[in-house]
C-alpha cells in the first residue's frame, strides 16, 4: 500500500518540532492537500490540537502500547486515504522507553515504518557546531534522515550555513524558521494547551504557515513523503465477540484525553458510544450500560464541576447501584469526594471514590507502565494492561488493587481501585494493548444490562 509520510524529529526536546509540525500541517492544508498528523508516544493533546484546529485526521504512534504489527495497522486506518502524513517524533531521535534503549524511539519508528524523517535544529545558541551535530546524527548508525531544518536560523546566515552543511555532511537542507515568537503556541504539561485556550490561535498559525511557504520547501518535504517504500497491515484478529451495550464517555473541555483507537476497538465488539458532558448535562445518557470518564483537566474546571449536582448525584447513584465505571486520570479525580483545584481549594466532586485529589508542587509520577491486577475485581487477578501516568496532582486514596511496573522492569507503584464494577486509578490505558482487558470491561454492561 502506498502511504507518503514523512516524520519531524529532532536531536532533544525542545528544538522546535512541534512548532515545525503544527506549521507543515497548516500549510500542507492550506494548498487543500488531504493531510494526516500522527504524534509518537503518549499524547493526547497534541493529535487533538491538530484535528481541531489544523484539520488534519490525527492520531497516534507508540510502540510499547503494542507490537509493530498491531502499531502499523492503527497507523494505516488512519492514513490509508490521505495525500500525506506527517509525523512528528517525541523527545530526541535516538531517545527510547529506557535511558540505554532505542525501543520505541522516533529512530526505531521511523525505521520499522519506512518513513523518511527530517532533522530540526535548533540554532538560538549555536550556528557551526550544528554541523558535528548533524553530521553525529546522520553517521551514527543507518537511519532514514533525508533532511535538515534549521530553526531560529537568521536569514542573513541562513545561505552560507546550508552550503556548508550540504558540503560536510551530505544532507539536505530543506529550509529555515527564523525566530517567531508571535506564532509561538503554549504548552501545558502534557503538551500545547487544548484548542479553545489559545487567543487568535488560527491567526498565529496561517502566520506561521506563510513564514514557512517563503523559508522552506515544502515540495521537498512532500517529494520525501512520497518517496516511501509501500507499507502493508493485517487486521488483528479479535474473534466473533461481540456485545451490544450502550456506553457513555464523558467528553467535553473538561474530559478530553481519549485516545479514538480505545473507542474503535470498543465499537469493534460491538458497543454503542454515546459522549455525555459532565460540564454541561444535567444526568447521564438513558440507557447507559456502562460509563468511561477519561483524563482531561478537571482541576481547571472544578468549580463548574461541583456545582452540576445533579450529574455527580447521578454518576454517584448508578455507580452505586452497580454500574461498571472506566475512569483514569482526571476522570479518576472527578470520582474522589473532594478535589482541589489550581489554587488549592477544595471543591465536592462525585463521592465515588472515598478520598480527596490535591495539587503537588512536583511531577507525581511519569512515564510508561504494564499495569497489572494483583486482586480480583471487575477485571480477575493476573490482567494485565498498558498505560501511562503523568500528572501533578496526588490522591489520598490511589488504590492498590494493582501494581504499575515500568518498562525496564524496575520497581512501579500499587494503584488502581478494581472493585466489583469500578476500575479507577491515575493509569490512562491503552485498551489495545490487550483487548482482553476492553471486552471484560463490556461483558460486565452486558451483565448490568440485563439486571437493570
Amino acid at each position: 500500500m502506498r502511504i507518503p509520510r514523512i516524520m519531524i524529529t529532532a536531536p532533544t526536546t525542545g528544538s522546535g518540532k512541534t512548532l515545525v509540525t503544527c506549521g507543515i500541517l497548516q500549510a500542507l492544508v492550506n494548498r487543500k492537500m488531504n493531510v494526516a498528523s500522527f504524534k509518537c508516544g503518549p499524547d493526547y493533546v497534541d493529535p487533538m490540537f491538530h484535528e481541531k484546529v489544523i484539520g488534519t485526521r490525527s492520531s497516534k504512534i507508540d510502540l510499547f502500547f503494542t507490537d509493530t504489527e498491531v502499531a502499523r495497522y492503527l497507523f494505516c486506518r488512519v492514513a490509508e486515504n490521505s495525500e500525506i502524513s506527517v509525523i512528528e517524533g517525541m523527545m530526541g531521535f535516538y531517545d527510547g522507553l529506557a535511558a540505554t534503549s532505542y525501543t520505541a524511539s522516533p529512530y526505531d519508528i521511523s525505521s520499522k515504518f519506512g518513513m523518511p524523517a527530517i532533522l530540526v535544529i535548533d540554532c538560538s545558541a549555536s550556528c557551526m557546531t550544528s554541523l558535528p551535530l548533524i553530521k553525529g546524527f546522520i553517521e551514527y548508525r543507518k537511519n532514514n534522515i533525508k533532511g535538515v531544518i534549521l530553526n531560529n536560523m537568521h536569514e542573513i546566515f541562513y545561505p552560507k550555513m546550508k552550503e556548508m552543511i550540504e558540503k560536510e555532511t551530505g544532507v539536505t537542507v530543506i529550509g529555515y524558521l527564523p525566530n517567531v515568537k508571535e506564532f509561538v503556541i503554549e504548552s501545558r504539561q502534557l503538551g500545547l494547551v487544548t484548542p479553545h485556550e489559545v487567543d487568535r490561535l488560527k491567526e498565529r498559525l496561517n502566520g506561521l504557515a506563510e513564514t514557512m511557504e517563503r523559508t522552506i520547501d515544502l515540495d521537498s518535504i512532500v517529494r520525501m513523503a512520497s518517496e516511501a517504500p509501500d507499507i502493508e497491515y493485517n487486521v488483528p484478529d479479535l474473534g466473533n465477540k461481540k456485545i451490544k451495550v450502550r456506553i457513555g464517555v464523558a467528553k467535553d473541555d473538561c474530559f478530553c484525553f481519549i485516545y479514538k483507537d480505545n473507542i474503535e476497538l470498543l465499537e469493534r465488539f460491538g458497543a454503542k458510544i454515546e459522549y455525555f458532558s459532565p460540564l454541561h448535562d444535567k444526568r447521564l445518557p438513558d440507557n447507559t450500560d456502562g460509563i468511561i470518564i477519561p483524563g482531561g483537566y478537571p482541576e481547571l474546571y472544578a468549580e463548574t464541576l461541583s456545582r452540576n449536582t445533579s450529574m455527580l448525584n447521578d454518576i454517584k447513584e448508578r455507580i452505586g447501584n452497580g454500574m461498571p465505571c472506566l475512569a483514569e486520570g482526571g476522570g479518576f479525580m472527578f470520582l474522589h469526594n473532594e478535589m482541589d483545584d489550581r489554587s488549592g481549594r477544595p471543591h465536592r466532586m462525585a463521592g465515588v471514590i472515598d478520598g480527596k485529589a490535591f495539587r503537588t508542587d512536583m511531577l507525581v509520577r511519569f512515564g510508561y507502565f504494564s499495569v497489572t491486577v494483583k486482586n480480583d475485581g471487575m477485571m480477575e487477578k493476573g490482567t494485565t494492561v498498558k498505560g501511562h501516568e503523568f500528572h501533578y496532582w496526588d490522591s489520598t486514596s490511589c488504590g492498590s488493587d494493582c501494581d504499575a511496573v515500568r518498562p525496564s522492569g524496575s520497581r512501579g507503584h500499587e494503584c488502581v481501585h478494581n472493585t466489583k464494577n469500578i476500575f479507577a486509578g491515575f493509569p490512562q490505558l491503552y485498551y489495545y494493548s490487550n483487548p482482553e482487558f476492553a471486552y471484560t470491561f463490556l461483558k460486565k454492561c452486558g451483565s448490568y444490562q440485563k439486571k437493570r
